[in-house]
Parts: C-alpha cells; structure tokens; sequence
C-alpha cells in the first residue's frame, strides 16, 4: 500500500466525514477550492472546502470547512460533476438528474436545503432510468453536454443543457449501448477526444474515440482488462494514463498509452489504496469492500479516493503512477 497524505481538518471536518455514510462518486472544483463527495445511503451532498499545496516531497492538504446539502433533487446520490465553480450536477440512482447552485459565502460547517435549478428526465425516446454517474463537457455557446451512465439500463445517454435557458434540456439522445453491462463509471479525456466507460457486468473499461460520430453501435476502441469490477476512473492531465478504482479489491490501477488507447490493455502497475482490514470490514459481496470514487485534483498533484469504509483518502499522483509529475501535468 502506498503511502497516504495526512491531511488537515478540524473535528468538526472530520465528524462530518465520519457522518456521511456510504460513499460513491466524488469531484474536485475546477478552481479547484471545492470537493464535493456523493453520500448515497443518507442522500445528501458533502461539499469540502479544500487546499492542494505543492511540496518539495509530498503535496500538502488541508480541508478548511464544510457544507452539506439535502435537497428534494438529492436521492440516492451516486454520481456528481461540477458545471463551474458554483454549479453542481448531481446523477441519482432512485431518480433523475438535478442541476443545482451551491448556496453562496463561506461553508461554515452549514446544513443546507436547496432546491434543483433543474431537474432532467430525459426525453420521449431517451428515458433517463437508473442514471448513477455523469460527466459535464462544455460545447459552444453556452451549452454543456451531460454524459450520463444508466446503470441499469446498460447504457450511456448525452442530454445537452443550455444556460441561457436556465440549463433546460435542449437535445436527448442514446449515446453508447453495444457491450455495456452496468456502465458504473465515466470520464472524458482533458483534450476531449476520448471518452472511458467502466463496464461492471463486464469487468473491464469501454473507451470510444470522441473524434467520430456515436452510437448505441458504436464498438469501443479500446478495452482496459483486469479489473475486477471497475468503478470510477480518471485520465491523467497529458491523457497517457487512466487511473481505474477497483471496488471489488483493495486496488487501483493504473493504465498507460503512448500511441493512444486502441485496442486492449492492461494495468501497467496496481497499488493498494486500503488496507487488508478495511477492505474486509466493507467486503459485502465479491463486487464490494474496495474504492468506489476517484479523481484528481485540477493541479494534478494529488489523487482523491472514497468508499464507503474509508470516507476520503488522498495520495500522490507521482508515486501512484510511478512516473516524475511533469510527464503527469496537464500540457
């Protein structure tokens, strides 16, 4: 197991941690202040405030305050993405999408109702069922495309929002299907070309070239193996790697290309981001005990990982990847 990054946080941040319960996704802001963390059991929204401090050895991190929020557009929170640095899209599992603004000031340790700007159902002929993760891409003239993982309908819509009209849902449409068995996971690449699925009932991560048009026909053009059940994942700022959180083992795995990401890979190396026994205290089922959520931060120093066992755990992304961070950053 590699070692971890103490962070710093008053008992009040850390009560709050403790509290949460079960765990899913989690999302740094993209200035990079905030990481907000999907309690799913107790359907509410941890935001932290946060600080990533480079070092000459290890990054430093300190949780400075927290907010949490409850809302009738926060069910069974599974998956989340920040739109800006103020608003929040939120994928529940037990209901629809919700799109919110984070209340404005300080956190300070606040317990917050709020109401959805907007809540997205999908259209007549692209139903949104099950949705649990989602990613926001920013188009052109204020509309941001929202790539949504139906779990259990194995299969990945796109609903494009517009600001201008109060991120009302413009355009619906199935955008991936062929091969997903429970899409758990996804995330775009920094350049936007590539776009990764983890594929749960399958046990591997579905990657599709952004450069051609999609469909539900769509074959992948790559496929990332051995992973027991992957869960949330990450590309790297250059785009040569993909960090892949395993919850059906301790691990996570990392996943290198140089020449891009056609055809199949493997882990170039696996690190352990929980010890023996807190994996085995979570370890319900084959599929569970190991981490669920996965990002990393927007200066790329540090890698941030939840589950339910171990609320929040932060790691170097050099010493994870096995790499200098340079080759890391984004470029």
């Amino acid at each position: 197991m590699i070692p971890r990054i103490e962070f710093k946080a008053s008992e009040a941040v850390r009560a709050a941690l403790s509290a949460i319960g079960r765990t899913e996704d989690l999302r740094f802001s993209p200035d990079n202040r905030l990481l907000a963390i999907a309690g799913f059991a107790r359907k509410r929204c941890l935001i932290l405030k946060v600080e990533v401090e480079p070092a000459p050895d290890d990054p430093q991190v300190t949780i400075h305050d927290f907010m949490e929020l409850t809302s009738e557009g926060i069910g069974e929170i599974h998956g989340l993405d920040f739109i800006d640095d103020q608003t929040l899209v939120v994928a529940n599992r037990d209901g629809m999408i919700a799109i919110f603004s984070l209340p404005g000031g300080e956190p300070a340790g606040r317990s917050r109702e709020i109401a959805p700007i907007r809540q997205i159902k999908g259209g007549l002929f692209c139903k949104l069922k099950t949705p649990g993760s989602v990613v926001a891409r920013q188009d052109q003239r204020g509309r941001v495309s929202l790539l949504v993982c139906n779990n259990y309908r194995n299969q990945v819509t796109r609903h494009v929002v517009d600001r201008r009209w109060g991120y009302r849902a413009r355009k619906n449409h199935l955008l991936l299907k062929h091969g997903l068995d429970i899409p758990d996971g996804i995330a775009l690449s920094h350049d936007g070309q590539w776009v990764a699925v983890s594929s749960h009932g399958t046990n591997d991560v579905k990657i599709y070239s952004m450069s051609a048009a999609l469909g539900p026909d769509t074959e992948p053009a790559g496929i990332l193996e051995n992973a027991n059940y992957p869960h949330g994942l990450r590309f790297t700022g250059d785009g040569r790697h993909i960090l892949v959180a395993d919850a059906g083992s301790p691990m996570l795995h990392i996943y290198d290309s140089d020449t891009g990401w056609n055809g199949r890979h493997t882990p170039s190396r696996s690190v352990a981001v929980l010890d023996d026994e807190t994996f085995k205290r979570g370890r319900a089922s084959l599929e569970e005990g190991g981490p669920k959520g996965l990002d990393i931060d927007r200066s790329g120093h540090v890698v941030a990982v939840t589950c339910q066992e171990q609320t929040l755990a932060f790691f170097p992304l050099a010493s994870m990847a096995g790499q200098p961070l340079e080759l890391l950053r984004q470029t």
